[in-house]
């Protein structure tokens, strides 16, 4: 957390480790000035957090040079992805840093599919989990049972069984006493927190609809079949370009807009919608993947709530990370400038006036510092919740049906392969047809 006022970085720019590392690194300096005391100036460490992490990509090695900054004291002792190459880039960038690098201790890093068991089975304390979502079910239980501290990155899965699984490790995380945090971002962020309180606390008065977009460019386009190198298998093309297959990524609605589906989920103290119907299709050539690239999702909840979910990821277009929730007695505004809520007739209500920390910082501060308290942070089960709700979208788009929580919550349709071997073959499906894709 820093005590500066900053621009909300994007998700594309949070997946860059090298624009993100050296502020990560220097956030821990400013946290005692903006009122959370960081791990060191706050209390007397004897003992080293060994922390491993699984998946070493920008995302992972942000949330590593996070993580290390977050505590002095903690050292990233292993390290894994899919093959030696990423692993030793991640490992060079941490190592070179100035501000933590003393804190990277590594002797053998490990790579494969299978890899993350040797992470997860080392003598580490702390678990951060940034592979492809797809994994991640199979990585949490894996942490969970070996009693790890975790720190888990958003989306917990791409499909109903996955979120099942999810759903018994969060709880047996909780029976265990062992921190959990999300990678839902915006749960950490104090402007947000803020204005999530005005909402609860009655300052719309009835809530009557939230209308949430994330308009914004293609993340990691598909290359051409051409580039694929010869003998590669499918699983490990598909890994290599995992946002572009459904099975790994959950397409673009669960991978990254999914931080809206957490904020209506927020909205509604977690309380799930009833029922859903979604559109979406696929503007550019998909080159071989098989996710859509644009949804508009409505979900009806019991009371008559009305949320509209919108995602669209194209160039040449109108972005825009936005919120507005509105009720009888005003409109909360989110994404443009400072959170606030005007009334009917267009005057200002409220209107938030602090200085805004890095949330992504902050979600390891708290999650650090949890843990040397001896009170371990554990997220509820909005990690899987608030995934959940952008699969229903998702799938209600995929199918053209109206679901219902309960229907999207028990379906038995796995999207993983039945073999993860990288040279296994695995044609995966194409693009959803609505009327016709089956999600139940």
């Amino acid at each position: 957390m820093t005590n500066t006022p900053k621009n909300v970085p994007s998700q594309i720019e949070r997946r860059d480790f090298l624009k993100k590392s050296g502020a990560a690194a220097g956030a821990a300096a400013g946290a005692v000035a903006a009122g959370f005391p960081s791990i060191v100036s706050g209390q007397s460490v004897t003992n080293a957090l060994k922390v491993g992490l699984v998946g070493a990509g920008g995302r992972g090695s942000g949330a590593a040079a996070q993580a290390l900054s977050a505590d002095k004291n903690a050292v990233l002792t292993q390290v894994c992805d899919i093959d030696q190459a990423i692993v030793t880039r991640a490992v060079t960038r941490l190592s070179g840093s100035q501000k933590f690098g003393s804190q990277v201790k590594i002797d053998s890093p490990v790579y494969g599919l299978d890899a993350f068991e040797k992470v997860i089975n080392s003598d580490v304390d702390v678990v951060l989990l940034a592979a492809p979502p797809g994994f991640r079910p199979a990585h949490l239980k894996a942490s969970v049972d070996a009693g790890k501290h975790i720190f888990c990155e958003k989306p917990a899965a791409t499909d109903g069984p996955g979120i099942r699984s999810v759903m018994e490790s969060q709880k047996a995380q909780q029976a265990k006493g062992k921190a959990l945090v999300s990678g839902f971002c915006w749960r950490y962020n104090n402007m947000i927190q803020a204005a999530m309180e005005q909402v609860h606390g009655g300052a719309l008065g009835r809530l009557v609809a939230h209308y949430s977009t994330y308009y914004t460019n293609p993340v990691k386009p598909m290359p051409p079949e051409s580039t694929r190198p010869a003998g590669m298998g499918d699983i490990e093309w598909q890994v290599r370009n995992w946002y572009n297959f459904t099975w790994l990524s959950g397409d673009s609605l669960v991978e990254q807009a999914v931080h809206n589906a957490d904020k209506i989920m927020w909205v509604m103290k977690d309380q799930p919608p009833a029922s859903c119907v979604a559109v979406g299709g696929r503007a550019v050539p998909a080159n071989g993947g098989n996710i859509y690239d644009h949804f508009e999702a409505n979900f009806v909840y019991p009371n008559g709530y009305r949320v509209f979910l919108a995602n669209r990821q194209s160039t040449g277009c109108f972005n825009g990370t936005l919120d507005y929730v509105m009720g009888t007695d005003g409109t909360l505004f989110l994404g443009k400038g400072k959170p606030r809520i005007e009334t009917p007739d267009g005057k200002i209500k409220w209107q938030w006036d602090g200085e805004e920390y890095d949330m992504y910082q902050r979600e390891h501060d708290v999650l650090f510092k949890s843990i040397r308290d001896g009170k371990p942070k554990n997220d509820d089960l909005n990690l899987a919740t608030s995934t959940l709700l952008a699969i229903m979208g998702r799938d209600a788009a995929y199918s053209g049906l109206e679901l219902t929580w309960e229907q999207a919550m028990n379906s038995n349709v796995s999207l993983l392969p039945p073999s993860m071997e990288m040279n296994a073959k695995f044609e995966a499906p194409g693009l959803p047809i609505p009327g016709r894709t089956k999600v139940s």
